[in-house]
């Protein structure tokens, strides 16, 4: 069997390091995620969740224990390669969005590829196809603040793809979101992982939304309390 995408053993997660306030945050945590996987990291706030997805995303570094990343060893990377693996290998997609606000869509879907070799034209070609793939490609020209929460949200998805990123990581995608519009947000996502083949890893407090998914990992008080299937 190939190496999983995410292989995580051990981890520990420490705050304030040997001061009197020390915090322990994770303790312990393994994992594993195989590619193509489409998985949910469920837990109340305060249950470590998202420092976990910050270790994942390469944005935070454990404090003891091993991450592997399509099998390289995240802790022994450089500040340089770990900056080429968050905007190369990791799509994040977020609760609020996280877009330019004076920018528009597809500038904003764009800014991945502000660091590639790939020429403007190019870009911006491949932009496009990422709007049209979510059904955003009439909105190009909107700022955010032209746009509803759901198209804020799909035009952030475009925005993770355009790299063809090893795993999205979605953190809390359907929280600032209507019922409705998150069901069509999911919607999208069973469309990327479905036809694609995308690995997802969806951090959510939602156990409706876990449900969803393949395998819903449960986090407690900085513990994985539960690994099992969901009912799709």
């Amino acid at each position: 069997m190939s190496e999983p995408v995410i292989r995580m053993e051990n981890i520990v997660k420490t705050y304030y390091e040997g001061k009197p306030n020390e915090l322990e945050i994770l303790h312990g945590i393994s994992l594993a995620v195989n590619e193509g996987e489409f998985i949910s990291i469920v837990g109340e706030s305060g249950s470590g969740k998202s420092t976990l997805m910050n270790i994942i995303g390469v944005l935070d570094r454990q404090t003891a224990g091993t991450y592997y990343l399509e099998g390289y060893d995240v802790n022994r990377m450089t500040d340089e390669v770990r900056s080429a693996v968050r905007n190369e290998r990791i799509g994040f997609v977020f609760q609020n969005f996280n877009l330019l606000p004076r920018a528009n869509a597809l500038k904003n879907v764009m800014i991945p590829l502000m660091y590639s070799e790939h020429k403007r034209k190019d870009q911006k070609e491949r932009a496009m196809e990422m709007l049209a793939m979510v059904g955003m490609e009439e909105r190009a020209d909107h700022r955010p603040n032209e746009l509803s929460g759901g198209q804020k949200q799909r035009v952030a998805i475009a925005r993770a793809m355009i790299n063809n990123p090893a795993i999205i990581l979605a953190d809390e995608p359907t929280g600032a979101l209507d019922s409705k519009t998150g069901h069509m947000v999911m919607d999208l996502f069973h469309k990327l992982h479905e036809e694609q083949g995308k690995t997802i890893v969806l951090i959510t407090h939602s156990q409706e939304l876990a449900s969803e998914t393949q395998r819903i990992v449960t986090l407690l008080d900085g513990e994985i309390v539960s690994d099992k299937g969901g009912e799709r």
